[in-house]
């Protein structure tokens, strides 16, 4: 059977730097790697994951300039996103499909897929994930919820629990072996617990790299890309010694996370993913900017971390 191919788009994907996220541009962006997904659907099985910072981040904005309408928690705006970009993405794979092959029999199906995590975890305690637009920084001190500066500039942060196990990974091993391309994990999933047999979710949201590699891991993926906005993982990124990384082994990605070679909230979580699912048995990892998909997976772009 064709190998599986795990393919992690970043919020880029949709929403590029300086753009507002009307819907016309998040079609016009999802078009970019969507089309290399779509003749890499020739070699591999595909499973398609996403963020949603800028879409959540949209909705909670839009909770806040309305008080008419009753507030929702953050697990449900995630769910919310997840069957929005999952419809994005699938109808955007279907025009290109088309465009590629004509009438094509390639099934495409997106799953509502939550994750559990454990209630004790200490991601609770100090939010960390940055979410939604870039603020202003002079309304920093009256904003009513904590954010943090990043290398975009001033964002509101979330709790950002670890994922345990993806719920729904039975179904979607059972779906790619059916010959489907899986859209699941979208914004990391909708982060869980447990009380006896029974889930709740929890106001947080999940690293999607993280939920990434555990899916990755959890269906025996071949392959893990995650596309992001740069072309690979950096040493002293945005600095004058700024240098792109091709190939690193396990013990040194181990030793640059350890020294904090890589920001966390973006690329830390980015080299963290790979750096496991390679542990764990995968194949390759590979860390590249979206428009570079089918150069990564051919081993001529992007950061590899290699045993």
């Amino acid at each position: 059977m064709r190998p599986i191919l795990l393919v992690a788009l970043g919020g880029n994907a949709l929403i590029g730097k300086g753009e507002s996220g009307t819907v016309e541009e998040q079609f016009r962006n999802l078009s970019v790697p969507v089309a290399q997904i779509a003749r890499l659907s020739r070699q591999f099985r595909i499973i398609i994951t996403h963020g949603n910072g800028p879409q959540v981040g949209h909705l909670l904005l839009q909770q806040e300039c309305c008080s008419q309408a009753p507030r929702l928690p953050l697990e449900i705006l995630v769910a919310q996103t997840q069957g929005q970009i999952g419809y994005m993405i699938e109808s955007t794979l279907d025009n290109e499909l088309t465009r590629l092959e004509g009438e094509h029999q390639k099934l495409i199906v997106t799953v509502l897929t939550y994750v559990l995590v454990d209630e004790n975890d200490p991601g609770f305690l100090t939010p960390t994930k940055p979410i939604g637009p870039v603020l202003n920084e002079d309304s920093l001190a009256k904003l009513p919820y904590p954010a943090v500066k990043t290398v975009r500039g001033v964002r509101r942060v979330v709790a950002s629990p670890r994922p345990v196990t993806i719920i729904e990974k039975r179904e979607i091993k059972q779906l790619i072996a059916m010959g489907f391309i899986v859209i699941a994990c979208g914004g990391g999933g909708i982060p869980v617990i447990r009380h006896g047999r029974a889930f709740h979710g929890v106001d947080a949201v999940i690293d999607k790299d993280l939920a990434s590699a555990k899916l990755a891991e959890e269906v025996g993926a071949d392959i893990l890309i995650i596309a992001t906005d740069v072309e690979g993982a950096a040493i002293a990124y945005g600095e004058p010694g700024e240098k792109f990384l091709r190939r690193v082994g396990t013990e040194e990605a181990e030793r640059c996370l350890r020294e904090g070679c890589f920001a966390p909230g973006s690329m830390g979580p980015k080299v963290e993913a790979a750096l496991k699912f390679i542990k764990s048995g995968g194949s390759r990892a590979v860390i590249c900017s979206i428009d570079s998909i089918e150069k990564a997976v051919a081993g001529g772009a992007g950061t590899e971390i290699v045993r």
